[in-house]
């Protein structure tokens, strides 16, 4: 049950990533705002900064309490959301939000390995991405149903039961060890100065990152100098984890070899491909096929039910074999050729086709999903696992968050050159045209309308293209990967209060 408890929180943080992007033209239209990429990059950004610190939390107060205060946080975000009357006010919700749900996935991750030996736990990584998969099969028909019914302020009210359910079985089941020391000495453990440096860093690239292209030029000084402070700020975090922090949110040691940056490499570039496809594939079905928000979703479900079973697969083979170098080169080659088949959609394509393609593309993803955290952290002691994952979660959220920019940018700039004149001339300058412009498309003229789907689908096939580079980077980094024998052995610190009992027990029998 301490698992089920765990995967109600993961399920949380996923559907509520996965079901926005179906969902997100209706609710900006009804809020008559611009700001499509925000209702994303807010959520991205909060969940980015709040994880490198949950590494520390949880080694100073313990993994209970953190995991409480998170779900509690995420459903107050998710009633602000419910509840906004303009766009602003859903953008502070999905801050807060975000906070929430980025500590909610960090600190699952972190319990996970606290239970489980490295080598057995292929198959209960793969039933954590399964969640990811069902919240991705879910998540868009459930927002496509509740928007086309005028009630999308369900779609963030629905999270608040379910952190309910979630609260009860964490108390109730989730009974682990705890740290015994002053509420002080606590505090003074933290590494608040590296925290505050690494946050103001992220938020810094993905601001320049979102406004790039889009309400500035890529060259302008409102773009340059938060993309050259952030990288400065990320540079001088490292040097103060490494030479100033006496408890550093990411010690040395964790980036320190090969075989775990590949790992993070590849988390990096995996997210970024991940929630492109994943936040922009229903642009393709709702602007190319005019499909509606339900529609979309549904035509979602090549990629949403492969994930899961390739994940799970994966894990199992990575368990069985103990391996994992093979499990990354082939889900990465999987996903090339996924993308590759991708670029082959146009406006003309069946959805029969456009599915189909998902399933390769889906496997693929879905392999990637788990494979490198098995590298990231063979070449660690146990004692390392709580911050290693900290980084790990950090690095896929950034990655998520610079996902979406990226594929905002993108489509920003693409559309602008592609859709015809008298159709873009309908939008004022600074507002995101891909999002913007689909509500308007069905009742277009039958010639202005195929100019406008082929727009669409031509800048959505450079998307992927993009996307295909930035794959091939993370079939690169596994050459970086060594095999390194998977450790059995395990971190009593953080283990379930019964197992420490039944040790004493043992202990005392003999």
């Amino acid at each position: 049950m301490v698992f089920v408890a765990n995967l109600t929180c993961d399920f949380l943080s996923a559907l509520d990533l996965t079901a926005i992007s179906t969902a997100l033209p209706t609710i900006v239209d009804d809020l008559h705002g611009s700001d499509f990429i925000w209702a994303g990059s807010a959520y991205a950004i909060a969940s980015t900064a709040v994880v490198p610190m949950c590494g520390g939390l949880v080694s100073v107060f313990g993994r209970k309490p953190i995991l409480l205060g998170s779900i509690a946080i995420f459903a107050i975000g998710s009633a602000i959301s419910g509840a906004a009357h303009s766009m602003n006010m859903l953008i502070a919700g999905r801050v807060i939000q975000g906070f929430g749900g980025g500590s909610c996935i960090a600190v699952t991750d972190i319990i996970y390995t606290d239970l489980v030996p490295l080598p057995e736990r292929g198959s209960f990584v793969g039933i954590t991405a399964s969640v990811w998969a069902l919240a991705s099969a879910t998540g868009p028909p459930i927002a496509g149903a509740l928007t086309s019914s005028g009630s999308w302020r369900w779609l963030f009210f629905l999270n608040i039961p379910v952190c309910a359910v979630s609260t009860v079985l964490v108390v109730i089941f989730l009974r682990v060890k705890a740290p015994r020391e002053t509420f002080a000495s606590k505090m003074v453990k933290m590494d608040w100065i590296g925290n505050a440096v690494i946050i103001a860093s992220t938020t810094c690239i993905t601001l320049a990152l979102t406004w790039g292209g889009v309400h500035f030029a890529w060259s302008s000084v409102q773009v340059l100098v938060p993309l050259c402070l952030g990288f400065a700020g990320i540079a001088f975090f490292l040097v103060i984890e490494v030479y100033y922090s006496t408890e550093p949110t990411i010690p040395w040691t964790v980036i320190a070899n090969r075989t775990s940056i590949s790992g993070y490499l590849a988390t990096f570039f995996h997210g970024i491909v991940s929630i492109g496809v994943i936040y922009y594939l229903p642009v393709y079905f709702q602007a190319v096929h005019l499909a509606s928000p339900i529609r979309s979703g549904i035509d979602m479900f090549g990629i949403a039910f492969t994930v899961a079973p390739a994940a799970i697969l994966c894990g199992i083979s990575i368990q069985v074999a103990n391996r994992y170098r093979p499990q990354n080169y082939i889900g990465w080659m999987v996903t090339l050729v996924g993308l590759g088949i991708m670029t082959l959609l146009d406006s003309e394509s069946d959805r029969a086709k456009s599915i189909g393609f998902q399933v390769v593309l889906g496997i693929g993803l879905g392999m990637i999903w788990i494979a490198p955290e098995f590298p990231i952290l063979a070449p660690l002691p146990q004692s390392n696992n709580a911050r290693a994952l900290a980084f790990f979660t950090f690095v896929r959220s950034l990655s998520q968050g610079w996902g979406v920019a990226i594929g905002g940018a993108i489509l920003q700039n693409s559309l602008r050159k592609t859709l015809p004149p008298t159709f873009h001339a309908q939008f004022p300058a600074g507002v995101q045209i891909a999002y913007a412009a689909i509500p308007k498309i069905r009742s277009l003229d039958p010639v202005l309308r195929r100019l406008v789907r082929d727009a669409f689908a031509q800048s959505l096939k450079l998307l992927w293209e993009v996307l295909i580079g930035i794959a091939s980077a993370g079939l690169l980094s596994v050459l970086l990967m060594k095999e390194v024998v998977m450790r059995s052995d395990m971190d009593e610190q953080w283990g379930l209060q019964e197992r420490q009992a039944e040790a004493k027990g043992e202990n005392g029998h003999a």
